[in-house]
């Protein structure tokens, strides 16, 4: 035998498995059926509030920038583009289910059940931000890139062993899931076939860092497999087609069957956050153009007008909606007091077991609020 010669040949074996991921749509730009054997059949009901959804998300966004160059808000990261991947994923959901966002997935626990006015104070920095409603399955958006994949394993976890027919679902992007926490994470709940939906919202750029230069892998979907979890990439800018890979991968994961990892290849129109970042420095005016043409809700438009249910008069209804409930939002978020630093060290410790570095603080900064 040649020295030369390999027993089997890995770089097929690779490639045989890359060509396996082929990008499921079944809305195309156009607004058109494309895969009609994959296509929900959701109700026009359901197809109407999915659609008012996005438009009020959309507006969401567009005033939270503007509230943020305000300076009544904190951080934020934009999230227009991206409507089919969050708003139509998280409508395949039911309320039993558990959500573990990103920063970029406000929207998601919104529609959850979390008041608008606390995803601001939440933006804010503030304490109150993070204490979600009795009765609504979130946890505070995850700042470390990477770390509710881990969370997300253990939540899913804790509702198999308590034999909840309920999930765990999670967000990250593409910069993510190159993070150690990403390998753990679904490695963990497949080892344990735990009830979870890993979602990786594909839209480019990890800030600045494009796609390619991030990883090898031809897609994204791909890294599931190694951890022996289906996997799936779907057009992420389709609302359908993200609808229905995330309804059969919950149908899946109450069953039993396990974890599912979704990659939806989508598009984030404006900065990565509002702190700085400045998109034009590594994205192109030709790019931002190729991806507008995919918008998801233009093509959602255009699909629901040609089945007559949607109209000028309905969006514009949406929006002047949208704007009432954010200015309502945000008028009740500043009624909030102001945090405190005593606030701060009073949540993590009662006066019996502050440690006395921190007592001295406290009677510090009590002295100086007291005036």
């Amino acid at each position: 035998m040649s020295a030369n010669k390999s027993i089997f040949d890995a770089v097929k074996n690779l490639q045989e498995i890359e060509e396996k991921f082929e990008m499921v749509q079944i809305l195309n730009e156009e607004g058109e059926i494309v895969s009609p054997d994959l296509d929900p059949q959701l109700s026009d009901e359901k197809l109407v509030e999915l659609m008012r959804r996005m438009v009020f998300t959309r507006i969401l966004d567009q005033r939270s920038i503007s509230l943020n160059r305000q300076g009544r808000l904190g951080f934020y990261a934009p999230t227009a583009g991206q409507e089919a991947s969050q708003i139509a994923s998280h409508y395949a959901l039911e309320k039993a289910d558990w959500i573990l966002p990103g920063y970029r997935d406000v929207p998601q626990i919104v529609w959850h059940g979390v008041p608008l006015s606390q995803a601001f104070l939440w933006s804010r920095g503030h304490f109150a931000g993070g204490q979600s409603p009795e009765g609504v399955n979130v946890l505070s958006p995850q700042i470390i890139i990477g770390a509710q994949y881990v969370q997300t394993a253990g939540v899913a976890l804790g509702l198999q062993k308590r034999g909840k027919e309920a999930i765990a679902v999670t967000y990250t992007g593409d910069g993510g899931s190159s993070q150690g926490d990403f390998y753990e994470g679904i490695n963990f709940a497949s080892a344990f076939k735990s009830p979870a939906v890993f979602i990786i919202q594909n839209n480019q750029f990890a800030i600045s860092t494009p796609r390619h230069l991030q990883t090898g892998a031809k897609t994204l979907a791909q890294k599931g497999i190694a951890a022996g979890i289906p996997s799936i990439q779907v057009d992420g800018m389709d609302p359908l087609a993200v609808y229905m890979a995330t309804k059969e991968a919950r149908e899946r994961a109450v069953r039993g069957e396990g974890p599912s990892l979704i990659e939806t290849v989508c598009y984030r129109y404006g900065p990565h956050t509002m702190a700085g970042d400045d998109p034009t420095r590594y994205r192109t005016s030709e790019t931002d153009e190729e991806w507008g043409k995919k918008d998801p809700i233009i093509r959602f438009r255009k699909y629901l007008e040609a089945k007559g249910l949607w109209d000028q008069s309905k969006e514009e209804a949406v929006i002047e909606d949208a704007k009432e409930q954010i200015k309502a939002a945000i008028k009740e978020a500043d009624s909030v007091p102001k945090q405190k630093v005593t606030d701060l060290i009073s949540i993590m410790h009662d006066e019996n077991s502050m440690p006395a570095n921190l007592k001295e603080q406290y009677e510090i900064y009590a002295e100086k609020e007291s005036k």
